[in-house]
């Protein structure tokens, strides 16, 4: 039916496409020449058109009948449910929109031709005015001609354009009635989706033990309820009767059945001799082991490849539903098996695996209820027992393996314990369907976290093994990006396709999305929803990505052409990009949320006066750090401040660290540096002059000893070749001549090179027998007491 339907849009679409249009000529005697050929051209494809728009109109027709059909057989199927089968009613409230959607689609191109054709009666009714009233005076015979053929033809054209709206008639007809049925039947499904929304967030104020105590009550209509909905039908054919839904599960079972057969004898017989071979021998542990979970994993993956055939081949509406759920079940399981069986150890993999046990007996259980329409009394009666059941099975496995699993795995069972306690208390104060839900939705993204997981236990094994850290950023940008930005954005998008795929289970999807597009924070200045939440995530980590990439980038290249000062070099550069690079992203979310720039300068207004004063400190610092990376100095420089001697480490936005040279670490404040003098003693050629003194006796060789010194101390290799030392008298003092010495000594060997040259100094006047005299001082006894006789 789609397909002869598109096949009828796309030949009426070509009918109605616009013919060639007239353009300036260089004079009326052309442009009417023109004219004549295009309308004579457009005559003749009228002419076929309206010989074969009949035969179109009556398939165009005979379509909208059967959306007329299967419109009334939505209508009794919507109309007849009550709110007491929520998944009957969501099924019909699902077909109801699906139909008005696919009418909207189909039927879009049909209303486009209607309009076109009018506008093209419209187009000719002013073609024919203009000729009818055209002056002829001043025309030659043949223009006249031309004119006159021109309006005979502007009018046939139009009368075909008239008669064929005419057969056009019926189909309009059809078009209304239909768009207005499909029309009021999708507002009503609609409105009774927003009581089933409404139904699950709320208990009507009747928990667990007041249903209870109504039950008695009720078992009288659930049983009417059951008998009507489980009872064959031997009077009228349905497709929907319990023989034929317990004929279908019986199939699947039967299949299922044997395909667990043949994979038990191939994995026994084939597989296990196979690793009993001395080429298999060492794998022969791990894979006996394993052999129960691969012989899961394998018939759940055989029985979901039976599934998507039946699924494919399926010829009606239940078929075609419970296989779907079926498939999504044994996907999910067999993803859980298979993760596990991957990614555990032999050792864990057989308590790992009854961890999940009870999240998939449960979500079974409800994929059995969709599947057989489960009335909602039933749900509501019986769904708290077995989350009960489920919640201490749960607490159980915990108890006794807690031990023997992984931590990951250890974690994710504690949740699925919090998500039991969560639902057992919200089916208990009556709000079973939302414990439905809440199941659902963690079983998916259970399978989504193992998978993920799995995929990244794999990443970590390939870097450890090829040693992907010390490895160049041009070879390793690829798995940076998976690892960083494809993993975690992919675990924000499960948990958007879980909660979709959860709420797909009540037909809720289509409108779990719209839910997701709402506002949830909806001023006029600033609007956030759950995608745009999702979405400034994901950027984050691909900008997180980009800029540790790029600031890799930059450092491989300065490291390449600048190996001695890459490292003070890329500070400046690798601060802008990650400005430019964060700046971006906070753009792109602003824009993204919907933050009014305007809204942004008020409040940015607003809050400047406390701000400035409360950080006046911390702008200034971060002003004077830009100050500093902008070249005043950089990290390996050797500075001098407040009397620290030492090399800077590292420059931030608001402090500069100081490795001393007694090995602590000082840090001073980015302002401290502007108004503090300090000596940057690398920043000209990393050199500097120093001081040093020397006293030789009176009475020696001024000239040798400064010859002696001069040529002794230039031989040193800490010092600087191209500029001599210099030594000078500097003072007389009491009890020698004393000599003052400069030399250019390397900064980064200061303290080594003052200790070279002092012995350097020593031993050369020592080897001359030039004197270093003791300091010496006359003292000048007056008068010498007489000491007393001891004797006396």
């Amino acid at each position: 039916m789609l397909r002869r339907l598109y096949i009828l849009c796309f030949f009426i679409t070509l009918l109605c496409l616009p013919s060639k249009a007239v353009l300036q000529e260089d004079s009326l005697k052309n442009s009417l020449s023109v004219l004549r050929h295009e309308l004579i051209n457009e005559h003749l494809e009228l002419t076929k058109q309206l010989n074969t728009s009949k035969i179109f109109n009556e398939r165009v027709i005979s379509q909208l009948k059967e959306f007329g059909d299967m419109s009334s057989q939505v209508s009794l199927m919507l109309y007849s449910q009550s709110n007491d089968n929520i998944f009957d009613l969501t099924y019909a409230c699902q077909k109801a929109i699906d139909l008005w959607q696919n009418f909207q689609i189909q039927t879009h191109p049909f209303h486009e031709v209607v309009i076109k054709s009018n506008e093209d009666i419209a187009r000719y009714d002013s073609l024919i005015n203009v000729l009818s009233t055209m002056y002829t005076f001043n025309m030659d015979k043949h223009m006249k001609i031309d004119r006159n053929v021109c309006l005979t033809l502007a009018t046939s054209n139009r009368r075909m354009l008239i008669e064929r709206n005419d057969s056009y008639r019926e189909f309009i007809q059809y078009y209304d009635y239909n768009k207005g049925q499909l029309q009021s039947l999708e507002t009503y499904a609609q409105k009774r989706y927003s009581e089933i929304q409404a139904s699950i967030f709320t208990s009507n104020g009747q928990n667990y033990i007041k249903f209870l105590s109504t039950f008695t009550y009720k078992l009288s209509q659930l049983k009417n309820n059951l008998l009507e909905k489980y009872t064959p039908q031997n009077m009228v054919y349905s497709q929907w009767d319990v023989r034929r839904i317990s004929m279908f599960l019986l199939s699947l079972a039967l299949y299922g059945i044997i395909i667990f057969i043949l994979n038990l004898l191939f994995i026994k017989y084939i597989l296990t001799r196979l690793f009993n071979l001395k080429r298999f021998k060492s794998l022969q542990e791990g894979f006996l082991t394993r052999r129960r979970d691969i012989l899961i994993t394998s018939t759940l993956m055989f029985f979901g490849v039976i599934l998507l055939i039946v699924r494919f081949l399926a010829t009606n509406d239940l078929v075609y539903m419970a296989s779907g759920l079926l498939l999504e079940f044994i996907w999910l399981t067999a993803v859980i098996f298979g993760s596990l069986l991957l990614r555990v150890r032999s050792k864990e993999v057989r308590y790992t695996n009854r961890l999940y046990f009870p999240v998939m007996l449960v979500s079974g259980v409800v994929i059995i209820y969709r599947i057989t329409f489960m009335p909602s009394a039933l749900v509501i009666f019986s769904f708290p027992i077995i989350l009960a059941i489920a919640t201490l099975w749960q607490a159980t496995l915990l108890y006794r393996y807690h031990s023997h699993v992984s931590n990951k795995d250890l974690y994710l069972a504690y949740t699925s314990q919090a998500v039991f306690v969560f639902a057992l208390c919200c089916s208990w104060i009556g709000y079973s369907f939302l414990a439905v839900q809440c199941i659902i939705w963690w079983m998916m993204q259970q399978t989504c976290i193992l998978t993920l997981t799995c995929f990244r236990n794999y990443l970590d094994i390939y870097r450890e093994k090829y040693d992907s850290k010390n490895v160049p950023v041009q070879k390793r940008w690829a798995l940076r990006f998976i690892y960083y930005v494809i993993l975690p954005i992919a675990l924000i998008i499960s948990f958007i396709v879980s909660i979709l795929w959860a709420a797909d289970v009540f037909n809720l999807g289509e409108i779990s999305k719209h839910l997701f597009n709402v506002n949830f924070i909806n001023g006029s200045n600033f609007k956030v929803s759950f995608y745009s939440l999702a979405i400034v995530a994901s950027l984050w980590f691909l900008f997180n990505y980009i800029n540790k990439t790029i600031c890799d980038g930059v450092r491989l290249y300065l490291n390449i052409k600048y190996p001695t000062s890459a490292s003070s070099r890329s500070v400046m550069l690798i601060n802008v990009v990650q400005v430019i690079v964060w700046g971006g992203w906070l753009l792109i979310s602003l824009n993204i949320l919907e933050i009014s720039s305007t809204w942004i300068v008020v409040v940015s207004g607003g809050l400047s006066t406390g701000i400035g004063f409360a950080m006046k400190d911390i702008l200034e610092n971060i002003y004077y750090g830009i100050s500093l990376m902008a070249g005043r100095i950089k990290i390996g420089d050797y500075i001098i401040c407040d009397g620290i001697r030492g090399r800077v480490s590292s420059i931030s936005y608001t402090s500069t660290l100081l490795e001393a040279t007694d090995g602590s670490i000082i840090a001073f404040q980015n302002s401290q540096l502007f108004t503090k003098s300090y000596k940057n003693m690398t920043k000209n050629h990393g050199y500097e002059l120093d001081g040093m003194q020397v006293g030789i006796a009176y009475g020696s060789n001024l000239k040798e000893v400064k010859k002696l010194l001069i040529d002794a101390i230039s031989k040193l290799p800490c010092v600087r070749k191209n500029k001599p030392a210099v030594v000078g008298v500097k003072s007389f003092d009491d009890s020698s001549i004393t000599l003052q010495i400069y030399v250019w000594v390397s900064v980064l060997t200061h303290f080594a090179a003052d200790s070279m040259v002092m012995e350097c100094i020593y031993e050369t006047l020592n080897a001359n027998n030039i004197e270093i005299p003791f300091p010496q001082r006359e003292i000048t006894i007056k008068k010498i007491s007489e000491e007393p006789n001891v004797n006396d």
